[in-house]
């Protein structure tokens, strides 16, 4: 790298960060962060990151799926494409970096390159993928799914708490929803695809490292626990007589959280507990609690809800309840690319860090593109893993680490 190189890496950080201050003003709200798939805030932050993109040297179109997709040709006609991205909808007052990291990073790093007269072998796609956290619709990973061409047109039909169709929204967006159905298994030309976000984690944090390199996309079991009792007096009904559904959910959640401990990258949360009919002098008779969990091991997370539902009956049992797991939602691990992995591992440890390598236990748009095309995946550390949250944050310092590196990955891939 000679010095202008340099010197023009190190602005990364604070060119970044500026460009989510931007973003971060766009909202459907005036009073915190909530930018919705097809809404108002999301076509003018898709309009603005199109912008941005063609500033940096690419072409720039808004796809059939709401997604923002930016191209920066290779130095020969012809060639293959790499795939950078993230997405830029949030969840409900949201931080300002989940998901607009990643496409603020690879856009500034194109930018870079442009302003250096650099050319790849390859071409590179930048991606704003405009549907990743599931809020508006039921349905999550809606454009990068479409853009792997494994969109599933019936969810077309589903509608927001107004009523809003998917279908009427992308047609109030400007998109053709018809379109969706021609879009091909993954981009013909596309190589691979690599994604810049937060860890949305403390791990990185609490080793002092401002990077990592993801492993895995975990894979994760949702289900519903239902305890039945029977509701009492709280003043008459003898403890030892007591067929109390709460104190029986509590003590399986001591076993839920006490099984997930057994293994270092399993975890299991209960994030949501319902007591209808709760009252301050009623035992309690029912209660329902959700159940979530993961690991980057299919066969490890297998066994945990095996053992908590063996768990759960015993509490059951011993306490003279019920209790009924329903599961719902079920995803595969998957698995980053090998190859692409360890050039992202070469490339921070080219900056002086140790490559350090973790599962990721959040979803990513990635995991749209597993089994069609290699994904990888680089890790920006976030201050106290807190994400889906104001509070999120990534410094300039680390930021700029992570444009680093992502330049070194294109540099290395250009060379070979």
């Amino acid at each position: 790298m000679n010095e202008a190189q340099a010197s023009d890496t190190l602005a990364f950080g604070t060119a970044i960060a500026g460009r989510l201050e931007t973003l971060g003003t766009i909202s459907d709200e005036p009073d915190r962060l909530t930018r919705l798939y097809l809404g108002p805030a999301h076509r003018r932050a898709a309009d603005l990151v199109a912008e941005w993109m063609r500033a940096a040297g690419m072409t720039a179109h808004i796809d059939a799926a709401g997604n923002v997709v930016g191209r920066y040709d290779a130095a020969e006609s012809g060639a293959r494409t790499l795939i950078l991205g993230s997405h830029i909808d949030t969840v409900r007052d949201a931080g300002r970096f989940d998901g607009a990291l990643g496409v603020a990073v690879a856009i500034e790093v194109v930018r870079a390159a442009h302003a250096a007269g650099k050319r790849f072998p390859f071409a590179v796609e930048v991606i704003a993928f405009g549907d990743e956290e599931g809020v508006r619709f039921a349905s999550t990973l809606g454009g990068s799914k479409a853009r792997a061409g494994r969109f599933d047109m019936k969810i077309l039909d589903e509608v927001d708490d107004d009523g809003v169709s998917r279908r009427q929204a992308l047609q109030a967006f400007g998109c053709d929803p018809s379109r969706l159905a021609e879009m091909p298994s993954a981009p013909a030309d596309a190589f691979g695809y690599v994604e810049v976000h937060i860890e949305q984690g403390p791990v990185l944090e609490r080793e002092g490292l401002p990077v990592g390199i993801v492993t895995a996309i975990a894979g994760v079991t949702r289900g519903l626990v239902e305890v039945d009792g029977v509701a009492g007096h709280a003043g008459t009904v003898p403890m030892a007589m007591r067929r109390d559904a709460l104190a029986a959910a509590a003590e399986m959640l001591i076993a839920v959280e006490a099984r997930a401990r057994t293994r270092p990258e399993l975890v299991a949360t209960v994030g949501k507990i319902d007591v209808p009919g709760a009252a301050t002098n009623t035992i309690p008779g029912r209660v329902r609690f959700t159940l979530d969990v993961r690991s980057p091991s299919d066969e490890e997370r297998r066994s945990a809800v095996a053992d908590i539902r063996q768990a759960l009956a015993a509490v059951a049992q011993r306490r003279g309840v019920s209790a009924q797991l329903s599961l719902g939602h079920e995803a595969s691990a998957v698995l980053c690319d090998e190859r692409l992995s360890d050039r992202l591992a070469r490339a921070v440890a080219a900056s002086g860090m140790t490559p350090r390598r973790l599962p990721s236990g959040a979803g990513h748009d990635a995991m749209a593109f597993a089994g069609l095309i290699p994904f990888a995946m680089l890790f920006v550390r976030c201050r106290g893993g807190v994400s889906h949250n104001p509070a999120e944050y990534a410094s300039p310092a680390d930021i700029d680490v992570a444009a680093r590196v992502l330049s070194l990955f294109l540099d290395e891939a250009r060379s070979q």
